[in-house]
């Protein structure tokens, strides 16, 4: 199934702004954060078609994915 996936923020250095690729039936959010390298304890936000995911949450062929990290500051 192929899936687009936009990272932010830092979780772009290194990596892609945006990018589409082929995955098995199922991939989770959690196994495509950790394929690219993003521990989960650094995901912030998750959306998958602009909804709010979770990283257990199953992807479907011609999902649009979007990983924002944790927000710091005060």
């Amino acid at each position: 199934m192929q899936v687009t996936i936009r990272l932010f923020a830092n979780f772009r250095i290194g990596r892609f702004k945006q990018d589409s690729r082929e995955y098995d039936s199922p991939a989770t959010v959690r196994h495509i954060a950790r394929e690219l390298g993003i521990p989960d304890s650094e995901v912030g936000i998750i959306f998958i078609n602009g909804r709010n995911a979770v990283l257990d949450q199953a992807l479907a062929e011609g999902d649009n994915l979007s990983l924002f990290p944790l927000v710091g500051g005060g």
